[in-house]
């Protein structure tokens, strides 16, 4: 029994008929309509709308018209309205200062839908952008750029539906200086309500934590050094003690939780695997020595205390990826995801000169680390997450005398030190003292064995550029038995 042939939608020839963009005008007259009969019904409705969710243009002038004389304590009606809008074309058009009054007339029991008409707008706004976000994902893929390919275009649709997603628009665009300002005032404002000097996310280093003011989200922060200076440790340092308040916080009642919130943290391990970050922090929280871990060389109450603390760390928010020469794309859209699924608080690369460029072409190594450093910046900004980049120095360090680092020992200096909002410096002065050993017996032995006691088990983080404050250096604990940092004033 064969099926009927299907209907055609138009007639052969016919013109196509053109699609309309799915919106609604009636809910968004009334929507406004309610808002300038009674302003208190702006404060009800969901935060999510902004202007730019509106089909009507005009309807947007409306909205971020009341918006901002809601916000400075004005009342938002027809007449007030009026004059602000006597030169405005659009307003005009559609009956000037009388439509105003007829929104208002209209809307007065409408106010208890209000919700419900800005939720409509609102998902309407999205449905229109995912068409748009759908329509040039398929173009890409019909006629990508040069030197791209179908990777490139899922990275480019998941950029998009991330944003789409976390603002309600694919691109943000301009916004305006008074969105700003009233975000700068609020993050003052948390700063000054605070107990401590921290107002981003604490390290748990204190002095680092005062210098730095804690880690903020879009800064993106580099973290150089020579090998064996404990780059990684830090970095490991840092992410177990963010994610470790995390779960701190969590775990806590909630009338006593900590001002310390701590964070979800994405650690892209290019060096080092998994398992052997795990070793790390299981020696430090166990106290037992990484290198008898790895031998087996331990004591039963010693391995007893090993499963304690890996069943306290069970938990902790700490996502490790461990592929090897990841490149920027891929990067991004994991940290993406990770942010999307999980939630995400700061992201720790190590290294990065392991991670690959997209660009087919070789255009040179120094392009391409910029190209890299770019996409972490853009990254951090895109996610409002501080993101911490550990990076090698040239060996011109070992040909000086003082060897602490310098800006201008960064490998590709130019692209990384232009996109850092920090960068900072590990230097352990021991780790040289220790290998320049005279000969026993010696008045030269006698002063370095002093030298080497005075530095013992310490270490130094150099700040060597911070955008947002002062340059400077703060002294840490190390303890290379289970390459661990801490404040050094609390061992003193």
């Amino acid at each position: 029994m064969s099926s009927q042939p299907a209907l055609p939608l138009s007639a052969p020839g016919a013109p196509a008929q053109p699609r309309v963009a799915p919106h609604n005008l009636e809910a968004e007259q009334a929507l406004l309509g309610a808002i300038l009969f009674d302003n208190e019904t702006y404060n009800r409705i969901t935060p999510l709308l902004q202007p730019k969710h509106f089909y009507d243009p005009v309807h947007g002038r409306i909205f971020a018209a009341c918006s901002e004389l809601i916000a400075a304590g004005d009342l938002a009606d027809g007449v007030t309205l009026k004059e602000r809008f006597a030169r405005d074309g659009g307003i005009k058009e559609i009956g000037g200062a009388v439509y105003l009054m007829k929104l208002m007339d209209a809307a007065a029991p409408l106010s208890a839908q209000a919700q419900s008409y800005a939720t409509l707008i609102y998902d309407l706004a999205l449905r229109r952008e995912l068409i748009r976000v759908g329509t040039l994902i398929a173009d890409l893929a019909e006629n990508p750029p040069d030197d791209s390919d179908a990777e490139d275009v899922i990275e480019e649709a998941e950029r998009s539906l991330f944003s789409l997603a976390e603002n309600g628009a694919a691109n943000s665009g301009f916004s305006p200086f008074s969105r700003a300002l009233t975000a700068s005032i609020e993050s003052a404002a948390a700063a000054y309500e605070s107990d401590t000097d921290v107002s981003g996310i604490a390290t748990s280093f204190e002095d680092l934590d005062r210098m730095l003011g804690g880690l903020h989200g879009s800064d993106l922060l580099i973290l150089a050094g020579r090998p064996s200076m404990g780059k990684t440790a830090l970095a490991l340092n840092i992410a177990f003690n963010i994610a470790r308040a995390r779960l701190t916080y969590d775990r806590a009642p909630e009338d006593e939780k900590p001002t310390d919130k701590g964070g979800v943290v994405a650690f892209f391990s290019l060096e080092m695997s998994a398992e052997q970050l795990a070793t790390r922090l299981l020696s430090d929280a166990a106290a037992i020595e990484s290198d008898r871990i790895r031998r087996g060389k331990i004591q039963k109450h010693e391995y007893e205390r090993l499963q304690d603390a890996a069943a306290d760390l069970q938990a902790l928010p700490l996502h490790i990826d461990e592929t090897g020469a990841i490149s920027i794309a891929q990067l991004q859209a994991r940290a993406r995801r990770l942010k999307r699924t999980v939630g995400l608080d700061c992201i720790v690369v190590d290294y990065l000169q392991l991670v690959t460029g997209s660009s087919k072409k070789s255009d040179g190594r120094v392009q391409e680390v910029s190209e890299i450093t770019q996409g972490l910046k853009a990254l951090a900004k895109d996610l409002q997450v501080p993101l911490i980049a550990l990076s090698q120095l040239s060996r011109q360090v070992e040909t000086r005398d003082d060897k602490r680092p310098q800006l201008s020992d960064l490998r590709e200096s130019g692209s990384i030190e232009q996109d850092a909002d920090a960068v900072l410096f590990v230097y352990r002065e021991s780790y040289y003292l220790e290998r320049a050993e005279p000969r026993e017996g010696t008045e030269e032995h006698i002063a370095w064995m002093r030298q080497v006691d005075e530095v013992r088990n310490q270490a130094e983080v150099i700040i060597g550029k911070q955008r947002h404050g002062p340059i400077g250096k703060v002294k840490l604990f190390f303890d290379s038995r289970y390459t661990r940092f801490g404040n050094l004033s609390a061992r003193s």
